[in-house]
């Protein structure tokens, strides 16, 4: 009764959370308003706990709805734009590697840490990620990956409203599944996530129903987007899960890790800038939709900013999209070939 009545407060906290920054119109606000208001239950000596199988199932739902974003529309336009596709994998690169040293050489984090904090976008997949290496300090990544959404969120739209707007386009949306009953999809991504986490993937419990849900959807055989009463939950779980790992940390330290993460947030940046200037002086594209196109943010913030910015939110989705399934695709085994194999355990 214990265990059960913290694990309803947890959830409780993060709801209140969410909902809170639902309601203001925050980015990413059920998954960010989770965990900071459970962060701040924790440092304030409420004690939380999120249990091993109600994280896993969260997982496998957060991995179909990911997977909800690779429709054949965005898939087929990925070969319009060769140049600034191969561009998406430099500034990955780049970004990574500068973040990583900044963090690592500047800040003096350790190489767990600084490589997870450094990954750019993709909040859930990495904060996943990390938890299967146990000596990643979670709390300093998920406040790195955060505040770098944040930002991106509140900066952008102002600096790119002066640039000289591009076609306008349309985002394929995903309409609710109907078909097929939503008990079988969240079994097939349950079987998945089980083979992955089995074959020793990285956060398998989330990769392989991804790549379930990623193949449905860009086949056209079957759309598949979870209806938000499974969605919401999942981010509130996942932001209740992360701010379980805000424990023993002073307002100081809290301070420095902010400082921290602006100075890693400038560098990443800083790159992505450089590389949209390039690709703007060689193809004469809209600046402010390379800017969002390379900006280490998420697929939906960004694309939704080139939505309201009279961008073409297509060009934007295909090269957010572009990046993150190459992050899915590669980072599982990029990781266990940096930071060794994953803990099976966690």
């Amino acid at each position: 009764m214990h265990t059960l009545r913290q694990v309803l407060t947890t959830l409780a906290i993060g709801a209140l959370g969410g909902g809170a920054f639902h309601l203001v119109g925050l980015p990413a606000a059920w998954l960010a308003g989770a965990m900071v208001a459970t962060a701040a239950a924790v440092l304030s000596g409420v004690s939380c706990k999120v249990p091993d199988r109600f994280r896993d199932l969260l997982f496998v739902i957060l991995g179909l709805t990911m997977g909800a974003g690779v429709t054949p529309e965005t898939v087929d336009r990925i070969g319009e734009w060769p140049l600034t596709m191969a561009l998406v994998l430099v500034s990955v690169a780049a970004v990574l590697g500068a973040t990583y040293l900044f963090q690592r050489r500047i800040a003096g984090w350790d190489r767990h840490t600084a490589y997870f904090a450094a990954i750019p976008g993709a909040l859930s997949y990495v904060m996943i990620l990390s938890l299967s290496y146990p000596r990643a300090d979670t709390m300093r990544v998920a406040i790195a990956q955060t505040l770098r959404v944040f930002i991106l969120v509140s900066l952008l739209p102002p600096i790119i409203a002066g640039s000289d707007p591009g076609g306008g386009g349309a985002v394929a949306s995903a309409v609710p599944l109907e078909l097929l009953p939503v008990s079988l999809v969240a079994g097939v991504g349950l079987v998945a996530g089980y083979l992955f986490q089995r074959l020793g993937v990285p956060a398998g419990w989330l990769t392989g129903p991804f790549f379930v849900s990623a193949a449905l959807n860009a086949s056209g055989a079957l759309v598949v987007q979870l209806p938000d009463w499974l969605i919401v939950p999942a981010l509130i779980g996942l932001g209740c899960l992360i701010g379980c790992r805000f424990t023993n940390i002073g307002l100081r330290d809290l301070l420095r890790l902010l400082l921290v993460s602006l100075g890693a947030f400038a560098v990443g940046m800083s790159i992505a800038v450089a590389i949209s200037l390039l690709a703007w002086s060689v193809l004469g594209l809209p600046l402010g939709q390379l800017l969002l196109a390379y900006a280490p943010g998420g697929l939906e913030a960004m694309t939704l900013l080139a939505f309201l910015l009279d961008l073409d939110p297509a060009f934007v989705a295909a090269h957010q999209l572009a990046r993150y399934i190459g992050m899915v695709l590669i980072l599982p085994f990029v990781t266990r070939r940096i930071l060794g194999p994953p803990d099976r355990t966690v």
